[in-house]
This record gives C-alpha cells, sequence and structure tokens, in this order.
C-alpha cells in the first residue's frame, strides 16, 4: 500500500510542513533542550547524530532525520545550491523544491535508494517536524502583513495614472486614425494589443513597487518556501489586481455597444474594459467587482465544460 501511495500520488510536504521546513533550515537557531523536545515530538528516538552542543542550527536538526550515507545536490525554489553530504545539510533551504509534492526531487532520490517503506516514514517525520517548528516558534499573517505606507502608495498611484494617460493617448491616435497596425493585425487589434502591454507593464511595476514593503511578511515567507500562493496574488492583495482577461482579450461584451451600462458606448478607457485599478485589501468598486466576477464565471465554466469532453473524447 505504501509503495503504491509513494509512487502514485507523488507525495511529499504541503502548506505548513513546508513554511516550517524553510524557516528551521533558513533561520532558525535552537538550544540543545529544545532540539531534543522538537526531533522527539516527531518521532525521532536515535539522537545520537545531533551535535552536542549548546546552540544548534535548524540545518543540523534537520539532518538527524536523514540517512547517514546519504548524498545530495541540488537546488531550492530561489535557485540557491542545496548540498547534503553524509546525510548532514550543507548548505541550501528545504522548500517545496525539495520536499513538495511531484517537485521534491531531494525525496525521490531517498525513495529510489532506500525504498518506499523508508520515505513514507522518513515524510511523515518531516511533515511533523515542520508543522511542530510552527507551532512552537508561532508563525501567523493578518491584514496588516499587506500594508502599504505613504511613499510607496503613492508611487503605485504614479504608476496606474501614468499608464492611464498613456492608454489616452493610443485611444486618441486610435480615433484621429494615426495609429500604424502591426503586422498580420487591423487598427483595432493592434490598439487592443498596445493598451494591453501598457497596463500589464503597470501593474507588474505596481506589484514590485509593493513586494519591497512586504517582503517581511508571513505571506511572502508562505510564497517564497513554495508552501502557498506567489508573487503575484500578494501584489494584487497589497497594490492593484489588473486587467480581467476575457478569452485572451480585455472585455468586450455586456450590455448593448458598451460593457457595462453606466459607461459611454464604444469607451475604450481602462475602467470601462475590465482594468481594477483598485486592490484587494482596499476593496473594489462594484463594476471593478463585476468584471472580476466575469472572468471567475469564465474559469468555472471552462473547467465544468472541458472535464465532459476531454472524457468522452
Amino acid at each position: 500500500y505504501k509503495r503504491i501511495w509513494l509512487r502514485w500520488s507523488g507525495s511529499g510536504c504541503i502548506h505548513d510542513a513546508i513554511t516550517g521546513n524553510y524557516l528551521l533550515t533558513k533561520e532558525l537557531v535552537l538550544s540543545y533542550i529544545e532540539a531534543v523536545d522538537l526531533l522527539y515530538t516527531c518521532g525521532v528516538n536515535d539522537l545520537s547524530s545531533l551535535p552536542k552542543k549548546d546552540k544548534i542550527d535548524g540545518k543540523e536538526v534537520f539532518s538527524v532525520l536523514l540517512p547517514e550515507d546519504f548524498n545530495f545536490v541540488g537546488k531550492d525554489k530561489s535557485g540557491n545550491d542545496v548540498s547534503i553530504k553524509d546525510g548532514i545539510l550543507k548548505s541550501g533551504y528545504m522548500d517545496k523544491a525539495n520536499l513538495g509534492q511531484e517537485s521534491g526531487l531531494m525525496l525521490r532520490n531517498i525513495y529510489e535508494k532506500y525504498g518506499a517503506s523508508f520515505t513514507a516514514d522518513l515524510l511523515g517525520k518531516i511533515s511533523k517536524l515542520g508543522i511542530t517548528v510552527l507551532a512552537r516558534r508561532g508563525f501567523s499573517i493578518g491584514i496588516g502583513d499587506m500594508d502599504l505606507y505613504g511613499e510607496t502608495n503613492q508611487d503605485i498611484q504614479d504608476i496606474l495614472s501614468k499608464a492611464e494617460d498613456d492608454v489616452m493617448k493610443l485611444i486618441e491616435k486610435f480615433r484621429a486614425d494615426k495609429l500604424e497596425s502591426l503586422p498580420g493585425r487591423t487598427i483595432k487589434e493592434t490598439v487592443e494589443l498596445k493598451i494591453l502591454e501598457v497596463l500589464n507593464k503597470a501593474r507588474n511595476k505596481s506589484g514590485d513597487a509593493a513586494m519591497k514593503q512586504v517582503r517581511n511578511s508571513a505571506a511572502l515567507t508562505m510564497a517564497r518556501s513554495g508552501a502557498r500562493g506567489n508573487a503575484l496574488n500578494i501584489a494584487q492583495m497589497s497594490a492593484v489586481v489588473g486587467q480581467q482577461s476575457l478569452r485572451g482579450k480585455r472585455i468586450e461584451t455586456g450590455f448593448a455597444g458598451r460593457t457595462l451600462p453606466y459607461f459611454q458606448k464604444n469607451d475604450l478607457s481602462p475602467k470601462a474594459r475590465g482594468f481594477i485599478k483598485s486592490n484587494f485589501k482596499t476593496g473594489l468598486k462594484p463594476y471593478e467587482f463585476f468584471f472580476g466576477a466575469m472572468t471567475g464565471r469564465d474559469a468555472l465554466m471552462d473547467t465544468a465544460l472541458r472535464t465532459p469532453k476531454s472524457g468522452y473524447l
């Protein structure tokens, strides 16, 4: 049963287990008593490989779980070198790249060398270790993690205002018939592509500005370790949600000649075509919420319709 489970599920750590092991191998230093208590809680009885000293590095604590003849060279999620020599973690952090489901390269190497039963037992201990580390250290996320202060807020508003001005200039050029079409595209397709490019660049710049300020938050730790989420999720929560895309284009359909009844007919401006300037923390305006719901529904419909079609094929 264990063999089938390991082989087919692409088993690995998820969520808190990844975050806990990431923090343990990245920054934690424990006393000898704390290290013993932590390992014993995870079901480790043989502590002979734990160094007997006052301060023990998190990497040394994690190494107690590894077989003494295990060697491994790889990369962590951030691209740093991970090196394990004779069962001791020398460099790098334990994150999704080596502990995660399907992507856990280190776990696969252990499976190939030591077999299914050993790996299943080790995986259980590693998961318990990560969760126990978080329980002892404390790890929480609050709405304050997404706070942006005066200067960053102003920078983001300036980036978005400039993008809106650039889009309005493109629309004026298009209406005055002064816009050159891209090869193989009509003038209308060209203006849409150029508007999308400007708005996406603005969202990325805003996200980068926000990320500089939330760099010590729990949300970013989870994204960096691969436990949950990514930089885009954090940018959308704290800075700007960005352009909503329906079938690869800006939102075009809806009411007669416009997306919603209270926009002008043939309005090509960002807000009339699904650009969400707000972020999830401060809250969306009603029309922004509606556009977000449209793309959400589209994703659900895609899933529902693709399942029976592919099944029938």
